[in-house]
């Protein structure tokens, strides 16, 4: 492995000496990058102590890539956990599409024939078993109806690098927001997930108090320059990927790949010294 593939952007730190808190590498092939990245970060002796090992997708809806995440990048994912961990592989996620189910957006992207050639369990988020956490610091949500195997998981964060028009950029910590249930986020417009809406910054970061990712992920080959539903991708194609152990961290080297200060991002800017490190000091 060539050691000028990894690069730790200046706000990436280590965690401990096998750990970093994150870390960007060029592209090459998923089959090739995405286990040799999360070795370079220290994953294997943090997978191999999982029970549970859950991978949340962004498959926000039924658009193609750069929208939602390849299911090769998953697949990936998912064969480099088993290379170092016995656990339990679950893919989980919620859409936030209208019409559709979980289950039928599964089977657009191909993640239902993933399932059954890996032999992984795909779960609907959406129609989970739900538990009532608490925090009286948060201001939006106060308190969160959570699926319970979230919170029982050690939970992968697979996000693609997006701008986004409400939260400036959908990274690993939004990507959370599939966890929400619509019986309980949707409220009004044609979102499942549209109580996120009205304070999208704030509401990003409250729901990572409760659970932010373990291991933040973001596939970066492509990216949407403008709007995360669509318009132009990134020209030229940014062709990188980010994995680290601080969303916070991640988040903030793939804002920097969008262009964008990531001190202009509301979420990342709360999160700072909060849930992570933007700028990766103690």
């Amino acid at each position: 492995m060539a050691a000028n593939r990894f690069a730790s952007p200046p706000h990436c730190r280590y965690n401990t000496p096998m750990q970093r808190s994150c870390l960007v590498t060029d592209y090459i092939s998923y089959e090739e990058s995405i286990p040799a990245l999360l070795e370079a970060i220290g994953a294997p002796e943090v997978l191999r102590r999982q029970s549970r090992i859950l991978i949340k997708p962004n498959l926000v809806n039924a658009s193609p890539p750069p929208v939602t995440l390849p299911v090769r990048a998953c697949a990936a994912l998912v064969r480099a956990c088993r290379q170092w961990s016995q656990a339990e592989i679950i893919i989980a996620e919620g859409t936030g599409e209208r019409h559709l189910t979980t289950d039928d957006v599964f089977a657009i992207h191909g993640y239902d024939r993933l399932a059954a050639e890996l032999d992984v369990q795909l779960v609907d988020l959406n129609e989970a078993e739900l538990i009532e956490l608490h925090n009286p610091q948060n201001r939006v949500f106060p308190s969160f109806m959570m699926p319970r195997l979230v919170m029982e998981s050690f939970v992968l964060s697979a996000a693609v690098l997006k701008a986004h028009s409400l939260s400036t950029v959908t990274l690993s910590m939004k990507n959370m927001i599939g966890v929400a249930p619509p019986a309980y986020y949707q409220r009004g417009g044609h979102w499942k997930k549209s109580a996120f809406h009205r304070e999208m910054q704030s509401s990003v970061f409250e729901l990572n108090r409760y659970r932010q990712p373990d291991l933040a992920f973001i596939d970066a080959t492509v990216g949407l320059a403008d709007y995360h539903l669509g318009g132009p991708t990134c020209e030229p194609p940014v062709n990188k990927l980010v994995a680290g152990f601080d969303a916070v961290a991640v988040d903030a080297a793939g804002a920097q790949l969008l262009g964008i200060p990531w001190q202009q991002v509301g979420h990342i800017q709360m999160a700072d010294g909060v849930l992570g490190w933007a700028e990766g000091s103690e």
